[in-house]
């Protein structure tokens, strides 16, 4: 039988700044997948706190949260739209 492996030993480690604070990710992606994850929300942070400029860094970043939940549940929305026409061309053919 073979070992199982342990996932902590495959981690990568990175430094990304994200609405200027610091913040070291540990993740089973690449390190270049992890900072792409950081910069993109660092540009939703910062695309909300410059038309709100008053609003704290907390709510910020609730609201990136929230825009970004948004852009997820339209694109499973349309990933399961494709799947499905994928699906009805299959019974088709």
């Amino acid at each position: 039988m073979g070992q199982l492996k342990d996932v902590n030993d495959h981690k990568s480690r990175v430094t990304v700044n994200i609405f200027d604070q610091e913040y070291i990710i540990k993740g089973t992606d690449p390190p270049q997948h992890l900072e792409r994850l950081a910069v993109y929300l660092d540009k939703k942070m910062r695309q909300i706190g410059q038309k709100n400029p008053n609003l704290t860094a907390l709510k910020v970043a609730v609201l990136a949260a929230l825009h970004i939940t948004d852009e997820l549940s339209k694109l499973q929305e349309d990933y399961d739209a494709i799947i499905r026409l994928i699906e009805e061309e299959k019974k088709k053919g």
